[in-house]
């Protein structure tokens, strides 16, 4: 447990780096550009992933996964995530009225979730033998 807890920890450390471009992003495309508050988020995170991506790759999992496997995985979770994000914002922003940035703020609780869970049984699981790591 205490393996899980500290990966947990790094995962969010991290993540924080890319939610703050996420947030970034979305608030100078909604604030100054008048970009709908769905558009921007969506795109914020977009962008995000990918350093979001190297980071957890090399410091939190320190994966030996193939990047010709782990990348793939690692697109088709934040899809999801993205998908799960941007149905989120819609529904907290066009649904429930609420301000776009708590409907951030929630739509980032549940997708760190996702994503934790997602991420560490599948996309960076360790090395299993086979080709040779990091090809």
């Amino acid at each position: 447990m205490p393996g899980l807890i500290t990966r947990f920890v790094g995962f969010a450390g991290t993540g924080a780096i890319a939610t703050g471009i996420q947030y970034t992003i979305l608030i100078l495309l909604h604030e100054l550009l008048g970009a709908p508050a769905v558009i921007a988020s969506a795109l914020g995170y977009a962008i995000a992933a990918v350093s979001n991506y190297l980071m957890k790759y090399h410091w939190v999992f320190a994966s030996d996964a193939h990047h010709r496997v782990a990348g793939p995985r690692y697109a088709l979770v934040s899809l999801t995530g993205l998908g799960l994000n941007t149905l989120l914002m819609y529904l907290g922003t066009e649904t429930l009225g609420l301000y776009y940035l708590l409907a951030q703020i929630i739509s980032t609780l549940i997708v760190l979730l996702w994503n934790f869970t997602a991420n560490s049984i599948w996309t960076f699981k360790p090395h299993t033998g086979g080709d040779s790591p990091k090809a």
